[in-house]
Order: structure tokens, then sequence, then C-alpha cells
């Protein structure tokens, strides 16, 4: 994920999406392009809503534990070139009301967890929350994808309270270890490099990287628990 994406200042954006978005019957008569930017500041507004959630866990967590779960947040929105190319290969028609109602991914924000066990009490503590609705879950972390691929993501329903309404957006939320960032922004660099051929044999030694990053995950969380065991210990017998 990359920062989140400014539309209000790409003027080349403009005018793709007034080229592809085709009127939406629902909507008032407002420019396809007003539109297309309310919905996104929409899912900034979720992005904001879900980031908040995630840093007021991390607080309370650092209270509980004597450190911090969440080593970082990244947030990012689709661009309109993805939006169009996802509509497309989904066969939906090019309307606001297609990307709102089908697209899950519009708006993603990354959680970069110390540990792996972090990941499941990050995530098991955000959807006891009473006004999150999961959607989805698919834990890469249980079942790595072919490629190596580790990660859980989460797509779920959050209300954002407007001055005049409240609106539920979707929000795809990944939760990754430090490893599994390191070697996910990795494998998407090499593998996707310009101009360059990517051969099986790559592949085996990107998979074989993603093990070694799984090992060092495990070896990271069982050294935190004799860490953790030996504080508890040691402030018994004080």
């Amino acid at each position: 994920m990359v920062d989140n994406y400014n539309f209000e200042d790409n003027k080349s954006d403009d005018i793709f999406i007034e080229n592809f978005l085709t009127r939406d019957a629902v909507f008032s008569p407002d420019s396809k392009l007003n539109r297309y930017h309310k919905l996104m500041a929409y899912y900034r507004c979720a992005i904001m809503e879900i980031e908040t959630k995630f840093n007021v866990l991390n607080e309370e967590f650092s209270i509980q534990y004597d450190r911090n779960p969440i080593n970082g947040i990244k947030s990012r929105l689709k661009n309109p070139v993805s939006i169009k190319e996802k509509l497309e290969r989904s066969g939906l028609p090019m309307t606001l009301t297609a990307v709102e109602e089908n697209l899950n991914d519009i708006a993603g924000v990354r959680i970069i967890c110390t540990f792996e066990d972090d990941v499941y009490m990050l995530a098991d503590a955000f959807l006891k929350q009473d006004d999150i609705t999961l959607v989805s879950k698919k834990d890469y972390i249980a079942n790595p994808k072919p490629n190596g691929y580790r990660s859980l993501h989460l797509i779920v329903k959050v209300p954002i309270f407007l001055a005049q309404e409240k609106r539920i957006m979707k929000v795809e939320i990944q939760f990754r270890t430090i490893a599994m960032d390191s070697w996910a922004s990795l494998e998407h660099q090499l593998r996707y490099k310009k101009n360059a051929g990517f051969t099986d044999e790559m592949a085996q030694e990107l998979l074989h990287c993603a093990d070694l990053s799984a090992e060092l995950d495990s070896r990271m969380d069982r050294l935190r628990a004799l860490v953790q065991n030996s504080r508890s210990n040691n402030t018994e017998e004080v």
C-alpha cells in the first residue's frame, strides 16, 4: 500500500474519470466528477475511522503489555485506473453504484504488527467492536498462498458519521508482521519489475525466502513469550 491518493491534485485523473464513468441513474444530476470525489471522500473518512480504532487498541495494549503490538499503519485509496480495470475484469458497469456495491477494496488499511500473535490479538479485539461488521475473512497466515504470501485479510463495514447522515462503508484490512510485510514488498518489486523475465527458479527462491520469513516470525514469537515469562517471574519474586 502507498500513502493516500490525492485525487483533487491530479487533473489528468479528473479527465480519465469523466471519460470512463457513465451517468448513474440513482444519483442526482451533479457532475460525474463531483460525485466520484464525494464517494472517495467517504472512503477516506472510513480509513480514518479504522486507523483511529487501531491507534486506540495500540495505546491500550501498550499499557497492558508494556510494548506496542502495532509497528505501523499504512493506508491507500485505489486509483481510478485500477478501479476501471477491476470493473472491466468483473464485467461490471462503469457506475458509482457498481463501485460502491461490488468493489470491497477501494479503501485499504494495512496493520504492520510486531509479532504474529499480535495479528490475531488485534483482529479479534477489533472485530468485537459493536459498530464493525465482518464481510469476509481470509487467513493467508494459516494457509499461505502458493507463492508464499502470508497475511490476514478482512473486509469490514464501518459507519462514518457526516453532518446530515450516517453511511456504511467497506474497507479492506490487511494484517502482517514486519517480516511478512518486508517479504511481500520485495516480492512485488522483484516479480513485477519492468522488462525483466521472472523464472520458475526465481519463484522457488522467493518461496524459500517466505519459508524463512515464517520461521523468523515463529522464533520471534517464542522469544517474546520467554521474555514475557521471565519478566513475570521476576516481578513475582520482588
